[in-house]
């Protein structure tokens, strides 16, 4: 059985050198700052979600990072699987992984879960749709904001 275990600060190094290969491996421009900017919040605490580690043999072989979303559709909180990374593809493995990580963010209150693939990855949709994700109807759009800060895991969001 693969073991599964929450995240923390002291794993950011092992957690980056695993986000490096899953960004080669899914074709996404690599930029260390603007990840470890991300990540550290998450690794402090679950306000915006949580990060899952796999545990391999040699240390950490996998990763899951499920991000809070709120929506009207949804009834409340959401969430994003934003990233699942298994270093050698197993069915057990990124099944325990992905099984974890939707367990996790149901038992703090996520309604429904979302991610997205890669267009050229149909592997990917294929291991979601097996384990009861389904694909719908709509289709993401995104513009990125350039003169977006840090944001509240920063502080620099004004209270509401």
């Amino acid at each position: 059985m693969a073991e599964v275990q929450r995240a923390r600060l002291d794993d950011e190094a092992a957690l980056l050198g695993l986000i490096r290969e899953f960004y080669v491996v899914d074709q996404h421009d690599y930029d260390e700052q603007r990840v470890s900017t991300a990540l550290r919040p998450l690794l402090e605490d679950d306000a915006l979600g949580q990060v899952w580690l796999l545990a391999g043999p040699d240390g950490p072989a996998g990763y899951a990072i499920v991000t809070w979303t709120w929506s009207l559709e949804s009834g409340g909180r959401d969430c994003i699987l934003d990233e699942l990374y298994v270093r050698t593809p197993g069915v057990v493995a990124g099944s325990a992984l992905l099984a974890h990580a939707i367990a996790e963010a149901e038992a703090y209150g996520a309604r429904a879960v979302f991610l997205e693939t890669e267009a050229h990855n149909a592997r990917a949709r294929g291991f979601y749709s097996a384990h009861g994700l389904q694909a719908e109807e709509s289709i993401w759009m995104s513009m990125p904001l350039p003169r977006g800060g840090p944001g509240p895991a920063e502080g620099s969001r004004p209270a509401p």
